[in-house]
């Protein structure tokens, strides 16, 4: 893909979504990695519902290893694998508090060794706690890159992350995440993407077939 045409989609994205962000309620480090890790295949908004309260009554490492496992899987049973995500809070706790003196480490190799923490979620907490460069690969961002031709239709998620490296400036890698998710979860949806009010059909390959099927759809109703 040519440069001007990276470029050209990241403008459009940028202009309709300026001011996109992450979307998870957190006042630190550690409530953003709590976050991200509870957000796993489940949204941001039940995420938030659930720390509002969360956040309340936990404030640090300390306070979660305190209580027994069963009570911090009751606090968050409206997210979905509650129970792993129980156990995964606690041993990172544990962890937090024996190797880092309660916080959260900086370095990406680092957070990936904790427990629940897997690459996406380490590219989220350097970039948003720690002014890092990263972009991370949600199924927003997935999605929307493989529509767009920024990344192949058959990537893994490594592979999409890396060829968005190369094509985005580092200094836009964060913003361009965050605008790739808003754009992905508010306009070029998994089920009925807008591609009839698009400013990107132009470039969009999934765009121009899926106009295509729908106008052949409605000539064949037109005849018949």
């Amino acid at each position: 893909m040519k440069a001007e045409t990276v470029r050209y989609i990241l403008d459009t994205i940028g202009a309709m979504f300026p001011d996109a962000h992450c979307e998870l309620n957190h006042s630190n480090a550690f409530e953003l990695t709590i976050a991200v890790l509870l957000s796993a295949q489940c949204t941001d908004e039940t995420v938030n519902k659930v720390t509002k309260d969360l956040f309340q009554k936990y404030k640090t490492p300390e306070d979660y290893v305190s209580v027994p496992l069963e009570e911090l899987e009751q606090d968050i049973r409206r997210i979905g694998l509650y129970r792993n995500k129980a156990k995964h809070i606690h041993n990172l706790c544990r962890i937090l508090i024996e190797q880092y003196g309660g916080e959260v480490p900086r370095e990406h190799d680092k957070l990936v060794q904790l427990p629940g923490v897997g690459r996406k979620t380490a590219n989220v907490v350097v970039s948003n706690a720690f002014d890092v460069p990263a972009i991370a690969v949600d199924t927003h961002v997935e999605r929307v890159s493989k529509r767009l031709a920024l990344a192949g239709w058959k990537d893994s998620v490594l592979e999409v992350e890396k060829k968005l490296m190369k094509r985005v400036p580092k200094e836009e890698w964060t913003i361009t995440h965050h605008r790739l998710i808003f754009f992905g979860r508010y306009h070029c949806k998994a089920q009925n993407p807008k591609c009839q009010i698009c400013p990107l059909l132009d470039v969009c390959r999934e765009g121009k077939k899926r106009m295509k099927t729908s106008q052949i759809r409605k000539d064949k109703e037109h005849t018949g």
